[in-house]
């Protein structure tokens, strides 16, 4: 299963690249939000092979999953790769200047079944494609507006 988003945001790439890379407040994020997260190594500058120990409850059962930054090109590209014992899946962060003042960030997500489990689980969100599809894309829109905000009242 793949999701897709671009928004175009009206800040400079490297201010949008700063805000995407900014892993110490994704991480005090996920757990306001009642996620455990563990980062597995002290080094706070982002490089391939940092990874991350997460654990959440979804539909009822408690997941977990580990998560490893597989590329990182300032400026332009942030990948990570996913495990979880019934799921595997791929996300690409991507930016591109527009103008000075201008960047298309662009989100895909591939997600994909490991067990009979895992095939139960995306099947359950295929069957739901258009309502994931419409809040991943808002989560991203979501993203965006607080990332020109934020380049705004530095500004």
């Amino acid at each position: 299963m793949e999701l897709t988003s671009k928004e175009d945001v009206d800040t400079p790439l490297a201010e949008v690249f700063e805000a995407i890379s900014d892993f110490a407040s994704f991480e005090r994020s996920a757990i306001r939000r009642g996620i455990e997260v563990q980062r597995l190594s002290d080094d706070p500058t982002p490089q391939v092979g940092m990874a991350w120990d997460i654990q959440t409850e979804f539909r009822g059962k408690p997941r977990k999953l580990h998560l490893k930054l597989s590329s990182y090109e300032p400026t332009t590209l942030i990948g990570f790769d996913g495990e979880s014992p019934s799921l595997s899946g791929k996300g690409q962060i991507e930016l591109l200047a527009l103008s000075p003042r201008r960047t298309r960030l662009s989100v895909k997500v591939n997600l994909q079944a490991k067990t009979l489990s895992g095939r139960l689980l995306l099947q359950s969100l295929k069957l739901a494609r258009s309502k994931i599809n419409t809040r991943f894309k808002q989560r991203v829109a979501e993203f965006a507006s607080l990332t020109e905000d934020r380049a705004n009242r530095s500004a």
